[in-house]
C-alpha cells in the first residue's frame, strides 16, 4: 500500500471512529432483570417435562439454542464478523448448563456485541450514503446471505454494506428519484434502525434467548414476555380493524404473515403471505412513507385508520425476483366482521364432455363456532356444520350434479366443527386421533347417524389449507368419499396451549406466557398430518411450492410419524378412478393455455427466487425491468380478453369431479 493510500484510509477509518462512538452512545449496555434467572429456569423445567416432543436439556441442544439465537440477531449476517463468532464459539455447548442454571450474562454478552456491530455498521452507512455510485461497473450484490459464511475483515463487511447501499440507492433511482431524494429518503432508513436498535430493552433480549431455546423444540412453542403478550392481546382485539393482516418483522422488512379471511385485503386478493411491505401511504394522493426499518407496532400504526379510509401499500411481491419493481396496491379500510367470515355458496355451470354439470360450491374460510352460544343451549349459534347444512339444503333447488367444498386459504379453527363437518358425508365413525405428551391417544368420533349429503364430492385446497381444514380433507381422504384436488395443505399437526408462568411461582412481577405443543393430530389410518399435510388425490401446479410457506420449511418443525390405525369403514372404490383422473386432467392442461400460463409463471417464480446475486449496474438492471414490463403488460392485456374472475383452479375441480361422474356411472352400466 502507498502512502497516499495509507493516508486517505486512516483518515476514513478515524471519520468512521468518530462516528460510530456518537452512535454508539444512544445505545445501553443490556443486563438480565433480577426475575429472568427464575422465568429461565422454570421454562427449562415445563419444555424438558410437558412439551410433546421429550427432549433432555444438553450439549446437542445447546448447541441448537446457540445457532439459533445468532440466526435471530444477524439473520442476514452483515453484522458480526467471523472473529466474533469466534470469540463466541466457547459458549456453543454451554447454553444448556446456563438455562438450567438461568445464567443468562453470556445471552446479553453477544447481543452487546451485536448492538456495538450494528451501530457500526449504521455509522458506515451514514457517511457512504451520501458518496457518489458507479452505475456503469459490473458488479453485483448477494442479498440472501443466511447460508454465505461470516466475513473475515472489517473491510470486507465495509464492501458488503457499500454494495447493500449501492443496490438501495439504485433502486431509488429506477424508482424515480433524484440524488437529494435518495439520500433523504436512505438517511431516514438508517434513522429508524438507529431507533429500532436503541429502544431494545433488557425483556426484549430475554425474550429472544427464550424463544431461541423454546422454538429448539418445535417452531410453534413460543415464548411471550408480559410486554409483548399485551402487544399480541391488543393486535388480536383489534385484528377485525383495517385491513385484516397480519404482520410481522423479518430483517429491516415488514413481512405479511397472514390474510384474514373476509377482511379488505382478503375481498381484493391484493395482498398475500410472504409479500414485503416497504411503503405507505394514506388516500390517493399523499406521499408515500417508506417503512424499510421501522418497528413493526409503527408501521402497523401507519396502516390502521378509520373505516371507509384508504390506504395504500408499496410491496415487494413474494413471488417475484430480488430488484423487481415494486406493486402498489390500494385497500380500504373496513371491519372484518364475522358474517364475512362464515361459508358461503355458489353454483358454477361448466361444460364437460358435450354435457353440461352444475356444481355446487361452498367457500369455508374457517372452522367457526359461537361457543358461546353452543354453551347457552342457543338453538340458532353460528357454527360452520351448521352454515354448511343449511348452504346444502338450498342448493338442492339448483339440482347440483356434485358439491365443492372448497378451503383454500382455511387455516384452520375449531376441531369439533371439522368432526362434525365430516359427519355430514359419512355414516359415522372415527375422524381424527389426538395423542398427548403422555402417549395417550383419544379418537374423536362421528356419533350421528346417517349422511345429510352422499353425492359426487371434491374438496379443493392449497398450501395455506391447514390445522383443522386438514383434518377434514384426510378423513374425507381415508374414507373414500370424495377426491381431494389442489395443492399439498400447509402440515400442521400440532396442537398447543397457552400457560401463565405467574401460575407457577409467586411473584408480584408479571412473568410472561409460554405457548406451548401438547399434542399431535393423527389420521385414522394412522399417519400423521404433521409436516407433510394432506397430499391432493389430483394435484395442481401452485405458486406457493417454491416459497417458503408450510410446516414443512419451518426450521425444527416435528416431523411425520405413524400410530395404529382404527378401525374405519371406506366409502366404495373412488381410488381406483384416480389414474385415470390423473391422466384426463394432465390432457386437459397439455391443451388449456391458461393453465400453461400458469406453469410458465410458476417457473419464471422458481428461477427469480433461485437468483442469489442482484447486478448493481444501471443499464442492466433497467433492461430487466423493462423486460419484466413488457410481460407483465402482455399477460394483463390476454387477461382482459379472457373469461373475467375466472378461477382456474375451481374450474378445473369441476371438471374432475364430471370426469369421475361420468367414468363411474359408465363403471355402473358396464361401459369402457
Amino acid at each position: 500500500m502507498n502512502k497516499l493510500k495509507y493516508i486517505i484510509l486512516t483518515f476514513i477509518i478515524a471519520s468512521l471512529l468518530l462516528a460510530d462512538e456518537s452512535v454508539q452512545k444512544s445505545f445501553t449496555r443490556l443486563e438480565p432483570e433480577p426475575q429472568h434467572k427464575k422465568v429461565t429456569q422454570l421454562l427449562a423445567h415445563i419444555l424438558s417435562r410437558n412439551h410433546y416432543k421429550k427432549m433432555n436439556l444438553n450439549d446437542s441442544l445447546s448447541s441448537e439454542i446457540y445457532d439459533r439465537y445468532l440466526k435471530k440477531l444477524d439473520y442476514n449476517r452483515v453484522h458480526f464478523l467471523n472473529s466474533d463468532i469466534e470469540s463466541f464459539e466457547k459458549y456453543r455447548y454451554q447454553f444448556d448448563d446456563f438455562l438450567l442454571a438461568g445464567h443468562l450474562k453470556p445471552a446479553y454478552e453477544i447481543f452487546n456485541v451485536y448492538q456495538e456491530r450494528f451501530a457500526s455498521r449504521l455509522a458506515f452507512a451514514d457517511n457512504r450514503i451520501d458518496q457518489p455510485f458507479d452505475y456503469t461497473l459490473d458488479e453485483y450484490v448477494t442479498i440472501k446471505r443466511e447460508d454465505e459464511p461470516w466475513l473475515a475483515s472489517e473491510e470486507e463487511l465495509q464492501d458488503l454494506w457499500r454494495k447493500r447501499i449501492k443496490y438501495e440507492s439504485l433502486d431509488l433511482i429506477l424508482a424515480g428519484k433524484d440524488s437529494a431524494g435518495i439520500q433523504e429518503t436512505l438517511h431516514k432508513r438508517n434513522d429508524n434502525l438507529k431507533r429500532r436498535i436503541s429502544q431494545y430493552q433488557s425483556e426484549d433480549v430475554f425474550q429472544i434467548m427464550m424463544n431461541s431455546f423454546s422454538e429448539s423444540y418445535d417452531p410453534h412453542t413460543t415464548y411471550f414476555s408480559p410486554k409483548s403478550f399485551d402487544n399480541f392481546k391488543i393486535a388480536m382485539s383489534q385484528s377485525f380493524e383495517g385491513i385484516g393482516a397480519r404482520l410481522s418483522t423479518r430483517n429491516e422488512y415488514t413481512m405479511v404473515v397472514e390474510i384474514i379471511p373476509g377482511g379488505p385485503a382478503d375481498k381484493s386478493e391484493a395482498l398475500h403471505a410472504n409479500d414485503k411491505i416497504t411503503a405507505v401511504g394514506q388516500g390517493y394522493d399523499e406521499e408515500m412513507v417508506d417503512v424499510i426499518g421501522w418497528r413493526i407496532d409503527d408501521v402497523v400504526q401507519l396502516i390502521r385508520g378509520k373505516k371507509s379510509t384508504v390506504v395504500r401499500l408499496q410491496l415487494i411481491r413474494a413471488n417475484s425476483a430480488e430488484g423487481a419493481q415494486r406493486d402498489t396496491i390500494a385497500l380500504v379500510r373496513d371491519k372484518v366482521n364475522i358474517e364475512d367470515q362464515t361459508a358461503k355458496s355458489s353454483i358454477i355451470d361448466i361444460e364437460h364432455e358435450g354435457r353440461k354439470f352444475t356444481f355446487g360450491v361452498i367457500d369455508i374460510p374457517t372452522f367457526y363456532s359461537d361457543y358461546e352460544g353452543k354453551r347457552k343451549g342457543l338453538t340458532d349459534y353460528n357454527s360452520t356444520t351448521r352454515d354448511v347444512k343449511n348452504l346444502i339444503q338450498e342448493m338442492d333447488h339448483a339440482k347440483i350434479n356434485g358439491i365443492i367444498i372448497d378451503l383454500r386459504g382455511n387455516g384452520g379453527g375449531f376441531l369439533s366443527e371439522a368432526v362434525d363437518l365430516t359427519g355430514l358425508f359419512i355414516e359415522n365413525g372415527p375422524v381424527v386421533q389426538v395423542k398427548n405428551t403422555a402417549g395417550r391417544v383419544e379418537v374423536e368420533w362421528d356419533d350421528d347417524s346417517g349422511v345429510f349429503y352422499n353425492g359426487p364430492l371434491a374438496v379443493l385446497v392449497n398450501r395455506i389449507s391447514a390445522s383443522a381444514s386438514e383434518i377434514f380433507a384426510a378423513a374425507i381422504q381415508d374414507y373414500n368419499r370424495g377426491i381431494i384436488v389442489g395443492t399439498q395443505t400447509f402440515g400442521k399437526g400440532t396442537v398447543q396451549n397457552a400457560i401463565d408462568l405467574n401460575r407457577f411461582m409467586n411473584s408480584s412481577v408479571r412473568l410472561g406466557q409460554i405457548k406451548m405443543t401438547i399434542a399431535k393430530f393423527y389420521r385414522i389410518n394412522g399417519g400423521s398430518t404433521q409436516h407433510v399435510g394432506v397430499i391432493p388425490d389430483v394435484s395442481f401446479p401452485s405458486r406457493y411450492t417454491h416459497m417458503e410457506i408450510g410446516e414443512s420449511s419451518q426450521p425444527n418443525a416435528l416431523l411425520w410419524d405413524q400410530i395404529r390405525p382404527v378401525e374405519y369403514n371406506p366409502y366404495g372404490n373412488i381410488d381406483s378412478y384416480f389414474p385415470q383422473l390423473i391422466a384426463r386432467h394432465q390432457s386437459r392442461g397439455s391443451n388449456d393455455p391458461d393453465y400453461q400460463e400458469l406453469l410458465e409463471n410458476i417457473e419464471k417464480m422458481r428461477e427469480n427466487r433461485a437468483r442469489t446475486q442482484i447486478s448493481l449496474n444501471e443499464e442492466k438492471r433497467r433492461q430487466e425491468r423493462e423486460k419484466n414490463k413488457a410481460k407483465k403488460s402482455e399477460n394483463e392485456s390476454e387477461t382482459e380478453e379472457k373469461e373475467p374472475n375466472k378461477d382456474l383452479m375451481l374450474t378445473e375441480s369441476g371438471h374432475i369431479l364430471g370426469d369421475y361422474i361420468i367414468m363411474s356411472k359408465d363403471h355402473l352400466t358396464g361401459k369402457k
